[in-house]
């Protein structure tokens, strides 16, 4: 007994009596998940606020007598007159490997039922984006599994490339595919025991999508077996603006810690449209000035510092990735509106899907003339590099002398023979969805079509011919692509190979 009292009289003498300091305010106005308060003398920009009953605020009005501050939670609660207290600490999300075949909210907290995750390490949501030094050049591929994209509009590591057009043209089924090729190439590289090559980690930004959709999108990852590289991040229609707002900058936080760890990540963000629109909500209820279209002032730098946290690092930081697939949707087709325009000139290139294609049946329904990859076509696969240099200016030529051809004159054989050609591409190029093409098939189908190997075909048989030519190399042919993915380029020994194979299989292939 005498022991327990002496520890109690310990433990009373070392209590510590000096004065403590803490920033602490009261909420004067609330609403729309915003909240004005004033008290809070000493805070940062970005601070997390303790309002109690589990509602987090995060600073983003700093004004000379009060502190406007959106809301995370149940907001409801939270009434005039109640104590705000500042944290010291800036908004943080959970971030490693634990959070791959996740589904998890804005702040990277698990919404797929299956159970807690377990994250080691956490990054602020907000940073500073690496410097020029710390960079080094985009040279190494990321295989869409898509042709026209591998071909004509290639992706590197590293890269931030666009992807553009109106609602229901394609734009999220060519991110998911790209996840899915992805998938495949580091399932094959595990189980073939190959060390060398590096893992391409997915994350999947939703911001203001419907639940169904980004239901469905999960449901076919998971069906791929894509889950175990990917995290999905949800911020859908039905979450708050601020969550909204807050999404890809936690996405790109998960992202960057696999950057700083020497490895490879994918970003997605579907769609920045919405993420500029829930930025301007955000902003108009904080009573921030509007500019053009009721847009804040800062709407452009939203999304620069936000992209510019895409890089390849150089070897001596570790040589990791984040590359950056942003999504814009565009209302008409028009690119020259206010936040298209923006992005473009943030990104690195863009593929741009028109709606007239996608709806001839030409899909992907990629615009060749709009679209382009300002650093890819150095990343790109020397033997695809080989086989599609010409390509572009064919499709271009074609879709031009396709216009022309339409007013009925008469053709010389030069001309209706690039026609021909540009339809073969044109065929060869509409790809099923969720089903990408691996790239060394892609060389020898494009070696093929450009070297008279379907010139015969007629055009509506050339899709059967590719889909049948490609099984035939993937069963029968295992060496001529292994040798193609080895040697990374065309030498004659090769091509004559190639020409063999597409010669041979043409003769036996009826339609």
């Amino acid at each position: 007994m005498s022991s327990v009292l002496q520890e109690i009289e310990e433990r009373i003498n070392n209590i510590q009596t000096a004065p403590r300091r803490e920033n602490t305010g009261i909420v004067t106005e609330i609403g729309d998940g915003v909240a004005k308060i004033e008290g809070l003398d000493d805070l940062m920009m970005n601070e997390m606020i303790d309002l109690g009953k589990g509602v987090t605020g995060i600073a983003l009005n700093l004004e000379e007598t009060s502190v406007g501050a959106v809301l995370m939670g149940d907001y409801t609660q939270i009434a005039e007159g109640q104590e705000a207290r500042g944290t010291g600490r800036l908004l943080q999300v959970p971030v490693g490997k634990a959070l791959l075949g996740r589904v998890v909210n804005a702040l990277g907290q698990p919404i797929d039922g299956k159970g807690e995750i377990k994250a080691e390490n956490h990054y602020p949501v907000e940073k500073i984006a690496p410097g020029i030094i710390t960079r080094q050049s985009v040279n190494q591929p990321v295989q869409t599994g898509i042709i026209p994209i591998d071909a004509m509009i290639p992706i590197g590591r590293g890269q931030r490339e666009l992807i553009i057009g109106d609602r229901s043209t394609g734009k999220t089924t060519i991110c998911i595919d790209t996840i899915l090729n992805q998938a495949r190439l580091n399932k094959a590289a595990q189980d073939a025991g190959d060390t060398e090559y590096r893992p391409l980690y997915c994350i999947y930004v939703a911001i203001g999508q419907k639940q169904s959709n980004v239901a469905r999108v999960i449901n076919t990852l998971e069906e791929a077996g894509a889950m175990p590289w990917t995290i999905v991040l949800v911020a859908g229609a039905a979450d708050s603006a601020t969550e909204q707002y807050l999404a890809p900058f936690c996405g790109a936080a998960i992202g960057e810690w696999f950057m700083d760890n020497k490895m490879d990540a994918l970003i997605i963000y579907d769609d920045l449209t919405k993420h500029a629109n829930a930025y301007r909500q955000v902003s108009l209820i904080l009573k921030r000035p509007s500019g053009r279209e009721a847009f804040p002032g800062d709407v452009f730098y939203l999304h620069s510092r936000l992209l510019e946290r895409a890089a390849r690092l150089n070897s001596e930081h570790g040589g990791g990735s984040l590359t950056a697939l942003p999504i814009i949707e565009t209302q008409m087709g028009d690119v020259s509106a206010y936040i298209p325009t923006n992005v473009i000139s943030i990104t690195d290139g863009q593929i741009f899907l028109e709606t007239d294609l996608f709806y001839q049946g030409i899909r992907p329904a990629i615009s060749v003339g709009i679209s382009v990859s300002r650093v890819g076509s150095s990343a790109q696969l020397k033997a695809m590099k080989q086989v599609a240099s010409k390509i572009k200016t064919e499709l271009a030529q074609f879709r031009e002398l396709a216009a022309f051809s339409q007013f009925g004159s008469d053709l010389d054989a030069q001309t209706l023979a690039r026609l021909e050609r540009g339809k073969r591409i044109t065929e060869l190029f509409k790809q099923a969805q969720h089903s990408p093409i691996p790239v060394e098939v892609q060389v020898v189908l494009l070696w093929a079509i450009q070297n008279d190997v379907m010139d015969d075909i007629p055009v509506e048989q050339i899709s059967k011919f590719a889909k049948d030519f490609s099984e035939h190399l993937s069963v029968q042919k295992k060496n001529l692509l292994e040798k193609i993915l080895k040697e990374k380029k065309l030498d004659d020994n090769l091509i004559e190979e190639i020409k063999s194979v597409s010669k041979l299989f043409r003769e036996t292939w009826k339609a």
